[in-house]
């Protein structure tokens, strides 16, 4: 029996969403034991470092990565890894995780924990690069950009590069906010149409094209000149844009269809959260105190609704939200405005938003794996590959 042939490695979306919804539960429940003293902090990383880098390296990249292994062959109709090659891959991702924890020579720590991005944009290159379609190339840009923040990142925890964890965590931060404008405006009025009769999502090519000019600069800036009035307006003006393509996709028939609806409200909380982050250069507000609405609002919800979405149409069942899994929807969504919004409007309470806040969290995602993780581990129902 080959590898290929066993349930789990027939494509990229089941050991790759397999891992984020368990790595999403630990390291969530392992960082609120770090803040109350019941876990130590691993010899590498400490402290809020950890904390973010194994959200946007950890979660963020294997959600990425079963995303794409699995959609850029629907997009170029070319193979992508499976078998061995992904088991490879999934194995990679694991070891960057775990090597914090191991007590292993801090350049080797940094070396695992940066391979899986290359190795990534390795398994895609072909498709990627030879496909139909020239725009998908962008992501092995994105991987490069990628691999550039993780390596801001460990040469400050190397000690070559102070600020370096903040500024490449930031970095990480818009490039995953890049893909989900890219993502979202070529899924959601796919999504809306289809899901939707007789529904008319409209698409604007200026406001498309403006969106990304933005977010192009917002990184740029923030990676430059993080904090500034330029690197505010643009977050606000990218929130704003953000809200102007939400207009043009909608249907009311959007929040009665759950499937639609949770990844609807994450592009909400996306530009949202950019608003918010954008409004600390010209009021008050502090620095970051709203980044929770991006990172669970926005990532958190989208990808929870993504993964549950991938998860049944790429195993052959109907696109239908159990109840279990509209339960998790509405936890991912209280957990970010425990997280997000509730530290803004009441600072005091910081601590018990916090834990009640990351409880959400890690409930939502055991409802996802309780749902979704028997599908991901066997075999299609209709016989069908994949």
């Amino acid at each position: 029996m080959t590898l290929t042939a066993i349930p789990v490695l027939a494509l990229g979306f089941r050991p790759f969403f397999l891992a984020a919804g368990l790595s999403a539960i630990l390291s969530v429940a392992v960082w609120l034991a770090i803040l109350s003293g019941l876990w130590p902090q691993p010899s590498y990383l400490a402290g809020t470092a950890w904390h973010a880098h194994e959200m946007l390296f950890g979660y963020l990249a294997a959600v990425i990565a079963g995303f794409l292994l699995t959609a850029v062959r629907n997009w170029t109709g070319m193979p992508t890894a499976t078998g061995a090659r992904l088991a490879a891959l999934v194995g990679l991702w694991l070891a960057g995780r775990l090597a914090p924890w191991l007590g292993l020579p801090p350049l080797l720590i940094a070396l695992l924990d940066l391979a899986f991005f290359p190795a990534l944009a390795l398994a895609l290159w072909r498709p990627l690069w030879h496909g139909p379609n020239p725009v998908n190339r962008v992501f092995l840009a994105v991987f490069a950009g990628m691999t550039l923040a993780g390596a801001m990142v460990h040469l400050d925890a190397l000690g070559l590069f102070a600020g370096g964890a903040t500024r490449g965590h930031r970095l990480m931060l818009d490039l995953v906010l890049a893909i989900l404008l890219l993502v979202s405006g070529r899924v959601m009025p796919f999504f809306i149409k289809s899901g939707i009769a007789g529904a008319r999502p409209r698409v604007f090519p200026v406001l498309e094209r403006l969106t990304f000019v933005v977010a192009a600069g917002l990184l740029i800036v923030d990676l430059i000149q993080p904090f500034s009035r330029l690197a505010g307006g643009l977050a606000i003006t990218l929130g704003l844009l953000q809200l102007a393509r939400l207009l043009g996709w909608h249907d009311r028939r959007i929040w009665t269809t759950p499937m639609l609806t949770v990844l609807y409200v994450g592009l909400l909380w996306l530009a949202l959260g950019l608003i918010l982050d954008g409004l600390p250069a010209f009021t008050a507000l502090t620095p970051r105190g709203a980044l929770h609405a991006l990172t669970v609002g926005a990532m958190g919800v989208v990808t929870l609704g993504m993964m549950s979405r991938v998860s049944m149409g790429h195993t052959g069942r109907p696109m239908q939200a159990v109840p279990l899994t509209l339960v998790a929807f509405v936890l991912i969504n209280l957990a970010a405005v425990l997280r997000g919004l509730a530290p803004l409007l009441a600072p005091a309470g910081h601590q018990a938003w916090l834990m009640a806040g990351g409880l959400c969290w890690i409930l939502a995602f055991g409802l996802f794996l309780w749902v979704h993780a028997p599908m991901l581990l066997s075999p299609r129902p209709d016989g069908n590959a994949g």
